[in-house]
């Protein structure tokens, strides 16, 4: 067997972005997550929108003022009244 080509183990510190920490082994000495077991929907059984970059938020900003029937009309729909 080789020596010297493992990397080396270390006891890693996890840190949620809801804040949970807790500790596990890995090659790196500390990982960020953006959900864990503690605030995943999965396991909590609450009903939560995981966002990422604002897509959900765009949308509704998107669709805010017209509605759900804006999404019916096309180009052609306007070109025709003119």
């Amino acid at each position: 067997m080789q020596t010297d080509i493992h990397p080396k183990y270390f006891e890693t510190k996890v840190t949620c972005g809801c804040g949970n920490t807790f500790t596990t082994g890995s090659v790196r000495e500390e990982l960020k997550v953006d959900i864990c077991s503690a605030c995943h929907p999965f396991y909590t059984g609450k009903l939560k929108f995981v966002d990422t970059a604002g897509r959900i938020e765009k949308f509704k900003n998107k669709f805010a003022k017209a509605g759900y029937a804006s999404l019916g009309k096309g180009k052609k729909a306007k070109d025709d009244k003119k």
